[in-house]
């Protein structure tokens, strides 16, 4: 798996390189933290579909 990724972050208003906090494997998949190193700002996807980032 990757650690680090990039996805724009609603915080800094631009595409940034999220880096890999924490993983774990769930019932619906794996789980995976992403924060940003510029302004702090994370999210979980699961299992790559899933995007808290959604929802904000």
């Amino acid at each position: 798996m990757a650690r680090e990724l990039d996805h724009h972050c609603p915080d800094c208003g631009q595409e940034r390189t999220f880096y890999r906090a924490a993983a774990t494997e769930l019932h619906l998949g794996q789980k995976t933290k992403w924060y940003c190193p510029e302004c702090g700002f994370g999210f979980v996807r699961i299992d790559g579909d899933i995007d808290s980032t959604a929802s904000a």
